[in-house]
């Protein structure tokens, strides 16, 4: 059954039964913050209770389900290292932890409680729980002393009071001290006394005058009763020994004393100073100063001088433990009657406790690229001092993306501030400073190490935007090359870098057909041999991929140059090297100095200097005569012709480069020395018949096998019927008797003056029927002509024109067939 009240402040106080052992009490309290609402419950159970007992069900009586309490990742935080209770977050209730003494938790305060707090956390919650812990009848009244002595005269009047030794009992309420008991006795009467905080002390009147002839000494026992169920009690002796007359007690000139005194005042420091005076005279009259024996524990704190009353500090006080102090002196003569004053003495806080941080959670690592207001941890801070000096402000030092947020009393947030770079921060030392307000102020700092994570925001980066390489042509395959290197600010996986080649094209054909590149350390390899006269460089792109998700990029263009080798001979374009004409360059014996007999062409298809072409006469008929230009190939007189110069000139040019090693080619030129055909033809017999004859012949052997071959019977009438058309040819030229005129035509003559030989020639030539000796006659020319002989003619004379122009071919020579 449970029974409902509404109170007027508008909350829901319940009451079960049969569900906690000892009278199980659940406050419910709901109300509302700024910012969220908080349910604060209150439990009251019995003290001493066993290990694993069931306080109450949290999850039942603050509304949340079990998935919320361990979403939620619901916890206790105390503060302290005591845990008192624990909480069962798969039942959702509230169980002790170990065994809760009531008396050393609170002491004498009632009613005894301690307050913790649910956390809970996405969203943040927290929800106060107060513990009231109901006193059992577990501590039976004690006296400090087990005897007690007092010393009273005979002539103590009647009513004096004597004050007992208060008992004193860790239970509270009905479980306390309840009453004192004296042994019945005919001298003296007890009287009980209560203070304002509620405690008893207890007095012995006289009742009946002393006789000390009679009885000197009395014993008496003082017992003190507690009201619990079973009922506890305690004893203490007293011995009464009865002194001679002494009719005046000491009175006191106060019946309160109050003073204040500052905690931790140095030991000896001075408080207050009780009087206390005795009519009587002599030693009746001598007052003794001490502290009565009505409350345990104060001569610890404080010590009193018996002979002036003065009261001084013990120990240190500590105002969290002892607010307020009261206590009561008494003044005794020498007689043995006293009096009794009481002493309240109140401490004065001082700033003497700093802040204490408590860490409730902390995240670390943290990623990032969490937002700004991200939480990271959570802590709580506490002042043990009170008023200002326990009021508490939290920052964090230096400049830090973080800052302090608190939205519950006592707990602080820490929380990002700005969005995070691990490139530029990767990781931190949070350092909040708890201080209160005290003056001086104190404070206290924690430092929490956070770790941020990396996420891939960094795609990679090469430190140039082209890479230029060069590489030499005829290179082997699998060359290294150029190596490219890109970096990425990220870690781990991240900053993982792969290369990779863009799908190009170079010259029509894939990128890597021609270099490879290794995927690890971004070195690009040859994989074939180059040729500078194909390809002269490649240019393509690599990229550069990380390894995070999804995975980021960057390209950069690589250019390879490549380097002309001395691979290639020069090629001599002129004069051109036939094998079945001799072509022969002739120079009129009227040539001057200078004269330009012809010129040697040749090129190289390499570059640079490789290109560069020298030209040496290796070998001469008369060395005397010609010289060849070095850098043009130039084929000059260096002295007059003279009628004993041989007719016939045989020049070898040798044409090199200029390549490491050098590369050469050589080529022969045939001078004819004369001034007219028939001089020359005179001597071109002899001087074709150097002709190698190996090459004639083996011409003629090929052609005559192919004719036999093919059309055996139809050559033989071809051959017959040129042989008779020759015969009639030759006689109709025999009997003619036209003169022979030599032609030139408008630009025979060297009118550049260059000796390129830009000009066209026309030569008009007779021949003899004579086969060894026809003469040649032809017009003599301001510049060079070329006569080319064939040797298989037979003598016949034939008149041949032939124009060739230079722009289609330089110094192309004339041949005569």
């Amino acid at each position: 059954m449970a029974r409902q009240d509404n109170s007027r402040d508008g909350g829901i106080r319940c009451r079960s039964f049969g569900q906690l052992r000892g009278g199980l009490y659940l406050g419910f309290f709901l109300f509302f913050s700024l910012h969220q609402v908080v349910a604060q419950i209150r439990y009251s159970i019995p003290e001493e209770m066993k290990k694993g007992s069931v306080i109450g069900n949290v999850a039942q009586d603050l509304g949340l389900d079990l998935k919320r309490l361990r979403s939620g990742r619901a916890r206790i935080v105390t503060g302290e290292n005591l845990h008192y209770t624990e909480l069962k977050t798969d039942k959702g209730i509230l169980v002790v932890n170990e065994r809760i003494d009531r008396e050393q938790l609170c002491g004498d305060e009632t009613p005894c409680s301690f307050t913790f707090e649910i956390l809970l956390e996405n969203p943040m919650e927290l929800h106060p729980v107060t513990i009231e812990l109901l006193d059992v009848n577990d501590n039976a009244p004690i006296f400090q002393n087990s005897h007690l002595k007092f010393e009273i005269s005979e002539s103590a009047v009647l009513g004096s009071r004597f004050v007992l030794e208060s008992a004193d009992d860790a239970d509270v309420g009905g479980n306390g001290l309840q009453n004192y008991v004296l042994t019945p006795n005919d001298n003296f009467d007890l009287k009980q006394h209560v203070n304002p905080d509620g405690s008893k002390y207890v007095e012995m009147v006289l009742q009946k005058p002393l006789d000390r002839e009679e009885q000197p000494r009395l014993s008496l026992k003082l017992l003190a009763v507690d009201g619990g169920d079973p009922q506890r009690s305690g004893t203490v002796n007293i011995d009464v020994f009865i002194l001679d007359a002494n009719d005046n007690a000491p009175v006191f000139n106060q019946t309160l004393y109050k003073a204040t005194v500052i905690e931790n005042a140095s030991k000896g420091t001075h408080i207050i100073t009780v009087n206390a005076s005795d009519i009587d005279s002599g030693s009746n009259g001598k007052i003794t100063y001490s502290f009565s024996k009505s409350k345990a524990g104060i001569a610890d704190l404080f010590e009193i001088d018996e002979a002036t009353g003065k009261i001084y500090v013990a120990k240190e006080i500590d105002f969290e433990k002892d607010k307020k102090v009261e206590f009561r002196v008494e003044a005794k003569d020498h007689g043995g009657l006293t009096d009794s004053s009481k002493v309240e003495i109140e401490v004065i806080d001082v700033n003497d406790n700093t802040p204490v941080i408590n860490v409730m959670s902390f995240t670390s690592p943290v990623s990032e690229d969490s937002p700004a207001g991200t939480t990271i941890g959570i802590i709580n801070v506490k002042d043990l001092d009170s008023s200002e000096n326990g009021q508490v402000r939290c920052t964090i030092e230096g400049n830090v993306p973080f800052k302090i947020k608190s939205n519950v009393r006592n707990y602080y947030a820490l929380i990002t501030d700005a969005a995070l770079d691990r490139e530029h921060l990767p990781e931190c030392n949070i350092t909040v400073i708890a201080s209160d307000t005290g003056s001086p102020p104190l404070s206290t700092t924690r430092t929490f190490y956070l770790k941020v994570s990396d996420v891939n925001d960094n795609a990679p980066v090469f430190p140039q935007g082209v890479y230029s390489a060069y590489i030499t042509e005829n290179n082997s395959p699998g060359t290294s090359v150029v190596t490219v290197r890109a970096k990425d600010p990220d870690e781990n996986q991240n900053s993982r870098i792969s290369y990779i080649l863009e799908d190009t094209k170079i010259g029509g054909s894939p990128v890597f057909e021609y270099v490879s590149i290794n995927a690890e350390n971004g070195m690009i390899h040859a994989v074939r041999s180059f040729d500078y006269e194909q390809i002269k460089q490649l240019v393509f792109i690599v990229k550069a991929q990380d390894g995070g998700s999804p995975p980021l990029s960057s390209n950069v263009t690589v250019k390879i140059l490549i380097q002309d080798q001395n691979d290639n001979p020069p090629q001599v374009l002129y004069p051109v090297q036939t094998g079945g004409s001799l072509v022969a360059e002739m120079v009129p014996r009227s040539a001057d100095v200078g004269y330009l007999v012809t010129k040697v062409v040749a090129v190289d298809v390499d570059s640079g200097q490789n290109a560069w072409l020298s030209y040496k006469l290796q070998k001469a008929t008369d060395r005397a005569l010609f010289e060849v230009g070095l850098q043009n190939g130039e084929i000059r007189t260096i002295r007059k012709v003279t009628d004993k110069d041989a007719v016939k000139q045989r020049l070898s040019v040798i044409v090199e480069d200029n390549g490491q090693p050098s590369r050469s080619a050589t080529v022969i030129v045939n001078v004819v020395v004369a001034d007219s055909f028939p001089e020359v033809l005179s001597e071109f017999t002899d001087f074709t018949q150097d002709k190698d004859y190996n090459d004639n012949l083996t011409f003629y052997l090929v052609l005559a096998l192919a004719v036999v071959s093919f059309l055996f019977i139809t050559c033989l009438v071809v051959i017959i019927s040129v042989k008779i058309y020759r015969w009639r040819q030759s006689r109709i030229m025999f009997h003619s008797n036209l003169p022979v005129i030599p032609y030139y035509p408008p630009r025979y003559s060297d009118t550049l003056g260059t000796g390129t030989l830009q000009h066209v020639y026309n030569y008009e030539v007779c021949r003899t029927t004579d086969s060894r000796k026809s003469d040649c006659k032809f017009g003599g020319a301001g510049s060079q002509n070329v006569l080319i002989m064939d040797p298989s003619s037979t003598g016949t004379m034939q008149r041949i024109q032939s124009e060739k122009s230079i722009l289609d071919e330089p110094d192309s020579p004339l041949e005569v067939s």
